[in-house]
């Protein structure tokens, strides 16, 4: 099993550095917003946290190709790191604490590209999660100062926990019969939205999530913090990984029947 230990202290610093770069712009009045051409907002702080990150990394990984939400892919070969400068931009520009910096490395493999270090960041909730393959999922301030993470035992749906992000994904998916049917079939639904339901699966606080439209950045750090808390993340056409441009993540126990609502086939 390769060791990513140098690769996720590497994370943690380029974290580091987009929280102050965020921290700073977070509730400014001044604050710049544009619209991009898939209708969606994107702020200076956006922008300048995912320069910050690639300048970082090209400083310690010229090899290395980056994709990020704003620029874009950058180089080739084997490992490919992958940024959302802030998961959850609508929230960040109304003053919404509930966004996050996710940075992850993904390695070429069986099956293509697969995420093998991730850190999700979320420095005005004060919180951190990471994972690197192998090595187990954390939260905590720092490498040195971490609690272990694990998914949830329960296994009843019935007494499960579910998370969403909205309604109208699912109903322009033609899949709103569904998720309705699975929203009734649990003890309890919530809508946290963009990265936090799935750390919360991580963690072992919400035992399923699951959302219609994604991009990979949106889900590879994700994606591994899940797995290695002992998680299963998928598509919602069951495929494993951060590919299916959606994405079902669960405790593993629940995972066929988050599908089979979802899917209605139950």
């Amino acid at each position: 099993m390769p060791d990513y230990h140098d690769d996720l202290r590497l994370a943690h610093v380029l974290a580091d550095a987009a929280d102050r770069a965020t921290m700073d712009r977070f509730k400014a009045l001044d604050l710049k917003v544009e619209t991009k051409p898939d209708m969606t907002p994107v702020s200076e702080a956006d922008k300048a946290a995912e320069e910050l990150i690639r300048g970082q990394l090209q400083r310690a990984r010229p090899r290395d190709a980056i994709l990020g939400e704003e620029y874009g892919i950058e180089g080739t070969g084997p490992r490919r790191w992958v940024i959302d400068p802030i998961d959850g931009t609508k929230n960040y520009v109304r003053g919404v604490p509930v966004w996050a910096t996710l940075i992850s490395l993904m390695e070429a493999g069986e099956g293509g590209y697969q995420p093998v270090v991730g850190v999700v960041s979320a420095p005005a909730l004060g919180r951190r999660w990471w994972a690197a393959k192998g090595a187990g999922a954390y939260t905590g301030r720092s490498l040195t100062s971490a609690t272990r993470l694990r998914v949830s035992s329960v296994g009843r749906v019935e007494d499960a926990s579910f998370a969403y992000s909205s309604l109208t994904g699912w109903e322009d998916r033609g899949q709103l019969d569904g998720f309705l049917e699975l929203s009734r079939a649990v003890w309890r639904t919530r809508a946290y939205g963009d990265f936090w339901p799935y750390m919360m699966v991580a963690e072992g606080s919400v035992d399923m999530c699951a959302e219609p439209e994604l991009s990979l950045w949106d889900m590879a750090a994700c994606a591994v913090v899940v797995s290695e808390a002992g998680g299963t993340f998928t598509g919602l056409d069951g495929q494993p990984g951060p590919h299916s441009g959606n994405a079902a993540a669960s405790n593993g126990l629940l995972h066929e029947e988050l599908l089979g609502y979802l899917n209605e086939q139950y």
